[in-house]
């Protein structure tokens, strides 16, 4: 088992991140914004599609979602916002990478467990952009972990919550520590989610996010905060610094609406906290 030495763990707040928070100049243009590919499922649209609508609303300045040709209409009808391409099972990933400039791709969300999504994650690790995976792409390792951490040789996220961490991980004890030993483990960075979310990587002190209210305990919101993370990475943000704002971002958003939030009136509550940010740096 991998041992971690220091377990020395800091409060998230935007004060550790800010100063990196992408912003726009005169000079910004779409490309300049990062585009974002997301890798979406079908029949369950409505994961990739949230986590599309948060990746525009923090920044991004173009988001692609690729999918199966038979689930098209359920994404052209409901997001009008980003580029939706149909995408066979024998199409590489690495020509839409470099085709349409994708700065950082998201898999995971409604993607479905499979030998199909197990595949296109280790095709898209290898495209030489950053990761996030999130959900399906996680549980569709469940039986042979080792190839998914040995496959990871670039910038990577993985998203977890506690069960699909138990599915990926055999680690015991506290959460921060169990958080850190799998960053070693996995090489990547790992955001832990729950209550108090854990965000670890291989390098420095796992920082602990406790802005989160009880009301992000609801279909959905992970989705959204996965789309958050990629689209700061796609932007040009560094791995740890993106899923540290995303979490705390996400977690302020729903502080905002308070009772009888649902995922979808996320993204567009994210937008009165990045202002906020911007005005206070």
């Amino acid at each position: 088992m991998t041992t971690v030495k220091s377990l020395d763990t800091i409060i998230n707040s935007s004060s550790l991140w800010i100063g990196r928070l992408p912003y726009l100049t005169t000079e910004s243009h779409k490309y300049s914004r990062g585009h974002v590919l997301i890798i979406g499922g079908y029949p369950m649209a409505g994961a990739a599609r949230l986590a599309a609508r948060a990746a525009m609303r923090v920044g991004s300045g173009m988001v692609t979602v690729a999918v199966p040709p038979h689930g098209v209409n359920a994404y052209v009808s409901a997001m009008e916002y980003a580029i939706v391409l149909p995408l066979l099972e024998t199409d590489p990933l690495i020509d839409i990478v470099r085709q349409r400039k994708i700065s950082a791709i998201l898999l995971g969300p409604g993607l479905g467990v499979s030998d199909l999504t197990r595949s296109r994650v280790l095709e898209a690790l290898q495209c030489g952009v950053p990761i996030v995976l999130d959900a399906d792409a996680l549980t569709s390792f469940s039986n042979d972990p080792e190839e998914l951490f040995g496959s990871i040789i670039g910038p990577c996220i993985i998203t977890p919550h506690e069960g699909e961490f138990s599915r990926l991980f055999n680690l015991d004890g506290p959460k921060v520590e169990r958080a850190q030993q799998a960053a070693h483990i996995s090489h990547s960075t790992v955001v832990l989610k729950g209550s108090s979310t854990i965000i670890a990587s291989t390098e420095g002190s796992p920082i602990i996010n406790t802005n989160a209210p009880a009301s992000l305990s609801t279909a959905g919101t992970g989705d959204v905060l996965a789309g958050i993370i990629v689209s700061l990475i796609a932007q040009g943000m560094p791995l740890f610094d993106a899923a540290a704002a995303a979490t705390w971002i996400h977690a302020e958003a729903a502080r905002k609406f308070s009772v009888g939030l649902i995922a979808q009136d996320l993204p567009d509550l994210l937008l009165a906290v990045i202002r906020e940010l911007h005005v206070s740096n």
